[in-house]
């Protein structure tokens, strides 16, 4: 039959006649006809690599799995895999989701700023942009951070299509608390650093008030500031309780 459509073919005919005159549809005489223009020939050719052993149904389900949960393994992949009877290599799996743009990468660190936070510290600077240096001497600024006391922390990766890093399914949320770190308060102004402190149990607005009445409190804090000093800490809800034995402004 494929010799008869190039018979046809090469008569001078084209693909609308080849079809009506042997019954074929117009797209299996395309393809023959294209296969014959570019081998020379229309037997089936040799494969030039081994038969894949994941169907198109098992690459659908795989690139389901890793566009649902990014951290998805490779290990698992190839367990969900193997209940609908597809046994392969966790080194194809990685393969095949290359060849569909999804990669595995290390996730970045959520930013610890977003759009609507740079655009109101943004605002702030422009507002106190032209106050005089005696405004800036009495100003403390404080915050926390966490600390790991023990090596690095565990890899993970994530399935990921290029331009996609900082989605929020692909990044690493900011952890607060955890085992092997420790919570360390501390401040500044324009005098020098101020003491550190350490941060046991959980940070709530009652630890908040107990730290800066043991650590800035104008008597007590090694940074020269008056009794009216301004207080700047970031916009955690716990750091804004009021208190006014502190002599915040």
């Amino acid at each position: 039959m494929r010799k008869k459509v190039i018979e046809i073919y090469q008569s001078g005919k084209g693909y609308k006649a080849i079809s009506k005159t042997l019954g074929l549809p117009r797209t299996t005489v395309r393809a023959i006809i294209y296969k014959w223009r570019k081998h020379g020939t229309v037997e089936n050719l040799p494969r030039s690599v081994r038969p894949t052993k994941i169907t198109p149904r098992a690459q659908r389900q795989l690139i389901q799995e890793v566009t649902k949960d990014p951290t998805t393994t490779s290990k698992e992949l190839q367990a969900s895999l193997a209940s609908v009877k597809v046994s392969v290599h966790d080194s194809t799996i990685r393969k095949r989701l290359g060849k569909n743009g999804l990669h595995g990468r290390v996730p970045r660190r959520k930013p610890l700023l977003s759009k609507k936070n740079i655009k109101a510290r943004l605002s702030f600077a422009r507002k106190y942009l032209d106050d005089p240096q005696d405004f800036w001497e009495n100003t403390l600024w404080t915050d926390e951070t966490t600390i790991e006391l023990f090596g690095r922390s565990v890899s993970h990766y994530v399935w990921r299509k290029s331009n996609t890093a900082f989605q929020k399914k692909n990044i690493i949320p900011t952890v607060k608390y955890g085992g092997g770190s420790v919570m360390v308060w501390g401040c500044f102004a324009a005098s020098g650093p101020g003491r550190l402190a350490m941060i046991n149990g959980t940070m709530n607005s009652a630890v908040y008030q107990k730290i800066l009445k043991e650590n800035v409190r104008p008597s007590v804090c090694d940074l020269k500031l008056k009794r009216t000093w301004v207080l700047q800490p970031d916009n955690d809800p716990k750091n804004t309780s009021k208190n006014e034995d502190f002599g915040v402004a």
